[in-house]
């Protein structure tokens, strides 16, 4: 894991020098007025589920969900100094931090926002993306997990609001950024 975000964000940077726009992390500055927006967003996600809860769009709900758990994670790199241009990426930094003891995140609130290539293996992402590009518009489920996902993403909210408006400051770890 280590080596990879180190590789991400080196090749982020060289891309940058090149005048290409990065798909990756890219070291920038700890932005809260940024981390206020993403939460926001946030919270915004979960009136959208509500919304479509009455409209019986029951598509819509989990990309919301999605959205309420990545938008508090781009809170956070936004505290750290860290701009991405990822799904991939943004879990992964954020899964490192918390093994490393940088942050106290909830590791459930990440693991939903993991993309995994293997067949089998399923987070948010791709219940997401079933929803999104599905042909169905109501399903039992989304009504009967409404409540416990809908929770969970205020957990996370205030949690990712917790950290960002913490007097700690956050950085990136050295061992990612040196060469």
């Amino acid at each position: 894991m280590k080596d990879t975000l180190k590789e991400c964000f080196k090749r982020a940077l060289q891309e940058e020098e090149k005048g290409i726009k990065h798909k990756g992390l890219l070291i920038t500055h700890p932005n809260i007025e940024e981390a206020k927006r993403h939460l926001q967003r946030a919270q915004e996600s979960l009136k959208f589920c509500e919304v479509y809860r009455k409209m019986e769009a029951d598509y819509k709900i989990p990309e919301e969900w999605f959205y309420a758990l990545y938008y508090c994670a781009l809170a956070i790199l936004s505290k750290f100094g860290v701009e991405s241009r990822s799904q991939k990426y943004t879990a992964l930094f954020l899964q490192y931090a918390q093994e490393k003891g940088v942050i106290d995140y909830d590791k459930e609130f990440v693991r939903r926002i993991i993309v995994h290539k293997e067949k089998g293996i399923e987070s948010d992402v791709d219940e997401r993306e079933k929803a999104r590009y599905g042909s169905w518009t109501k399903d039992e489920s989304i009504k009967e997990k409404y409540e416990e996902r809908t929770n969970l993403c205020k957990k996370a909210i205030e949690q990712a609001t917790t950290i960002v408006f913490s007097p700690q400051e956050l950085k990136v770890p050295e061992e990612l950024i040196k060469q």
